[in-house]
């Protein structure tokens, strides 16, 4: 018999337990924008006409840019540091070290990134 889990996303995404679950929630919504995006870029190039135009004005708009970047961002680096606790399992014990030190990787990248779209989407 299966473990049920009930849980909502904005639940979820108050919970304040240990760090690793928010980014564990993250990471799921980092790889489905991704999967999104891809999707209606491919979507938009087989279809053409009216909902073409209409695929690529919303994956071309600097809101959608935001979440994308946020997705494509967060999602490689949570990535990167669980491929780095997974070879490296002695450091595992430093886990809750470790998701500080992508969040401190993350922000400042991230936001130089929606510095960059705002700019560009607002005539900088």
């Amino acid at each position: 018999m299966g473990l049920s889990r009930n849980v909502s996303l904005p639940t979820a995404l108050r919970y304040r337990g240990p760090a690793g679950y928010l980014t564990f929630i993250l990471h799921r919504i980092g790889g489905l924008g991704m999967a999104l995006f891809i999707s209606m870029h491919i979507l938009a190039s087989f279809v053409g006409g009216g909902l073409g135009e209409f695929l690529n004005a919303v994956y071309e708009s600097w809101i959608f840019q935001i979440f994308i970047f946020f997705c494509v961002f967060f999602h490689a680096i949570n990535g990167l540091r669980i491929v780095i606790l997974d070879l490296f399992p002695k450091l595992l014990e430093h886990q809750t070290q470790a998701i500080w030190i992508e969040w401190a990787v993350f922000i400042p990248l991230y936001g130089f990134a929606v510095f960059t779209i705002l700019k560009t989407a607002f005539g900088g």
